[in-house]
């Protein structure tokens, strides 16, 4: 059980360093299109963690329930607004406080967390998961038809939902021996929702709105994700730990929200650079 959750914090780790290193190439060539972004070798690096976060996700999902790994994964943020620093943004209290929240939710979680479900889900449930994908992809391209200043926002749901579909793909996938995951269906589905996710995010960095689309995206990949163990696949929290498992789940994704503003550490850099420059010039 605790090398799930391990398992599922190397996935943070590795998401978010990837987001740090994905918001750089948006927030370099801001004009380009999302397709253009993802071929920069920083956002390639970056979707390279990305796999390998993936890969340890799918391992933990096989011992955990949905909306602990969820959870977990939403503390991506607090690893992207750490690595940060690296790129000179500081962190004051209410970061910290933040980051603090997160792990104390991932705590709660860790205590709490019960054996995933093992219900059989038929071919209906498979369908279901690839016409979720179809509705996200219409979803995407009538983006246009919503007023700009919601582009961001929505892009990032967008983007939350299909990682979404990534994790309910992923529990249900038997095991992870190659020849089972070249014949099940919810593979091909994860990776579809995933290439769609990706290239969602991508064009959401790129809208300005940084800090809701990334905790739209947050609230995508966690609450529905949660919803469908909890009604569909059987997932629960230990006897007795119900109350434990909710605050934790509060607790994770709250400080995950307050961290949002870090999945594009450039423009806290500039910020900082900017109020330097204002007191140089005060003085």
């Amino acid at each position: 059980m605790w090398w799930g959750l391990a398992g599922a914090s190397a996935a943070a780790v590795a998401y978010g360093l990837a987001s740090v290193l994905q918001a750089s190439a948006a927030g370099s060539s801001p004009d380009a299109g999302a397709e253009a972004v993802v071929l920069k070798p920083r956002f390639v690096l970056g979707m390279g963690l990305d796999l390998v976060g993936f890969g340890v996700q799918l391992a933990a999902l096989q011992v955990l329930p949905l909306f602990v790994v969820q959870s977990a994964l939403a503390a991506s943020l607090a690893v992207t607004a750490v690595a940060a620093r690296a790129l000179g943004v500081r962190l004051g209290r209410a970061e910290w406080l933040a980051v603090g929240v997160v792990c104390l939710g991932l705590g709660l979680l860790g205590l709490s967390a019960g054996a995933e479900g093992s219900p059989v889900v038929g071919h209906g449930f498979r369908w279901g998961l690839g016409a979720a994908v179809v509705v996200l992809v219409v979803a995407r391209l009538s983006i246009q038809l919503v007023p700009r200043r919601l582009h961001g926002p929505l892009l990032g749901l967008i983007a939350g939902l299909g990682f979404g579909v990534v994790a309910v793909s992923g529990r249900i996938i038997p095991s992870l021996r190659p020849a089972d995951l070249l014949t099940e269906s919810a593979t091909y589905t994860a990776i579809a929702a995933g290439a769609l996710a990706m290239l969602c995010y991508a064009a959401a960095l790129q809208r300005g709105g940084v800090t809701t689309a990334t905790a739209m995206l947050v609230i995508g990949e966690t609450v529905l994700p949660t919803l469908v163990g909890l009604l569909l696949l059987g997932d629960r929290a230990r006897h007795g730990y119900t109350v434990p498992a909710l605050a934790g789940f509060v607790l994770a994704v709250a400080g995950a929200l307050a961290l949002a503003r870090f999945g594009e550490p450039g423009q806290a850099v500039s910020s900082t650079a900017g109020s330097r420059r204002n007191r140089e010039s005060s003085a």
